[in-house]
């Protein structure tokens, strides 16, 4: 099972570099996903048995971390099958979100998202930290030509971006390695395998300063891919620059990639009775995070960088949970499915409105709601679950975290907090109000249907509709009920990151 999980997206994504563009490639990109979606399926019913003598297991983290991973690009792939249809959106402009390009550029983005599927897919079941470091980096390489896709000067300013600042943050996470490497051997004892479960076995073993060491290059190292301020630099140009639809995968499953890396060692970590010492860098990386994600949204003119800061700020909402331990880690959990869903939702969104407007300026955008009406809806209802609103599933979660502070007495933790929601709440209010009411400054939504997909929903095509509105129903659904199989998921999770 984990090898077909891995294995059918890779070699998917191999075939679909040789294939004639056109219908083949969209058909093949659904395929998987659908295929890929129903494994991830199967293993809530049937644990897969471990691989590789235990390099490749699937664990609760992990098996959460697969689920949003295939949930999310099944409904980017239903999305990109409308998306690649269009033919011509306009002449080539630096926002231009079309895509005007060569036979060969086709085949290169299907395969280039099959291939981060199967490299998203390896992250969650590795076990070994030098396995999972190659996984990390292998996401990278085959995500960097997904943000050039639209090849002007920005995009490649972008792409350059996330190339060197994640090698250098993966190239600390590789020294970490190796410092976690020495203190599995630094009192001459039998060498520990560099396995989570076997160092967990061994904690006590490990060498206390070497371990701290080692924690802290992987986090600023996976830190770095997370997005964790101040290591944040390449996520608003990545995410900004890059086709809604990979901005969706790259915001709701790419950063929690590196978020489960940084658990990994925090399992180690806890493990070894060095649960405290994590906790408290992670809760500084958390406010400071939501500090400079509150920094940048604030007056922000392009939609797409105040969805990629608002990213930011969610993943020091995350590392905050997880400092907090005890309730704060479950909500964490809850918060990482919850983001995953809103933000890519957000993101596609986003992909409408600027088919239309050919434009991501906050200044040029308004009357949404007359031009694009289910978009619009989808827009502000996304702005209320972002942010935290009830009834939505981020208001759970984040009043989970909330509550783990004040449960602690951590009362200037949980004020900082209330603060730095509240200032990125008026921030992005302002932003999306805006946008979505007033007097249209938008052409017909009649753009936006491409050539043989004529079925609309309110003036707009279905398949450019549904999956944000899918992803939105279940964030609405989280807030509202928490399924019993999910619920055990999430505890069984928080109970591994703890390291009970």
């Amino acid at each position: 099972m984990i090898f077909l999980l891995i294995g059918v997206p890779v070699l998917a994504g191999i075939i679909a570099f040789f294939i004639r563009p056109g219908w083949m490639p969209r058909f093949l990109l659904l395929a998987v996903a659908v295929t890929h979606a129903g494994l991830t399926a199967g293993v809530w019913m049937v644990e897969p048995a471990p691989v590789l003598d235990g390099w490749l297991l699937l664990d609760a983290p992990g098996q959460l971390f697969l689920s949003i991973t295939s949930l999310l690009f099944l409904m980017v792939s239903i999305y990109a099958v409308g998306y690649l249809a269009r033919e011509d959106w306009g002449s080539r402009q630096d926002f231009k979100e079309g895509l005007l390009f060569t036979n060969a550029r086709e085949s290169v983005f299907v395969c280039c998202l099959l291939l981060f599927l199967g490299t998203m897919t390896l992250v969650t079941v590795s076990q070994h930290f030098g396995l999972l470091w190659v996984a990390v980096e292998a996401t990278t390489l085959v995500s960097a030509p997904l943000i050039y896709f639209h090849r002007h000067v920005r995009s490649l300013e972008a792409t350059w971006k996330y190339i060197m600042i994640c090698s250098v943050g993966i190239a600390l996470a590789l020294l970490g390695n190796f410092f976690l490497a020495v203190a599995a051997t630094f009192k001459g004892q039998e060498h520990i395998p560099l396995l989570v479960k076997n160092l967990m076995d061994n904690a006590p073993a490990l060498h206390a300063p070497w371990l701290k060491s080692a924690f802290i290059f992987m986090l600023v190292g996976y830190g770095t891919k997370m997005g964790l301020a101040p290591l944040h630099t390449w996520l608003p140009d990545a995410h900004s620059e890059s086709p809604s639809l990979v901005s969706a995968l790259l915001s709701g499953a790419l950063l929690n990639c590196a978020f489960l890396a940084v658990l990994r060692i925090y399992q180690v970590c806890a493990a070894a009775g060095m649960d405290s010492y994590g906790r408290s860098l992670l809760v500084g990386f958390g406010l400071f995070s939501m500090l400079i994600a509150a920094a940048f949204i604030v007056r922000q003119i392009d939609f797409k960088r105040m969805l990629a800061y608002s990213s930011v700020e969610h993943m020091g909402i995350l590392s905050l949970g997880v400092g907090l331990g005890a309730g704060g880690v479950y909500g964490a959990m809850l918060h990482a499915v919850n983001h995953s869903l809103t933000k890519a939702m957000l993101f596609l969104a986003a992909g409408n409105i600027i088919a239309v407007y050919k434009s991501k300026s906050t200044r040029e955008i308004s009357g949404v709601f007359s031009v694009l009406p289910m978009t619009g809806v989808l827009w502000v209802g996304g702005f209320l679950a972002i942010t935290g609103s009830p009834p939505f599933g981020l208001f759970v979660s984040e009043l989970l975290i909330l509550k783990a502070a004040l449960d602690q007495g951590r009362w200037g933790v949980a004020m900082a907090y209330l603060a730095l929601l509240s200032v990125i709440f008026i921030g992005m209010a302002a932003i999306f109000c805006r946008m979505a009411q007033g007097r249209s400054s938008g052409p017909p939504a009649t753009g936006l249907t491409p050539r043989g997909l004529k079925t609309t929903l309110f003036n707009e095509p279905l398949l450019s509709v549904l999956p944000p509105l899918a992803l939105g129903a279940l964030t609405l659904v989280l807030g509202l009920y928490i399924p019993e199989g999910l619920h055990r998921v999430l505890e069984l999770a928080a109970a591994a990151v703890e390291g009970f």
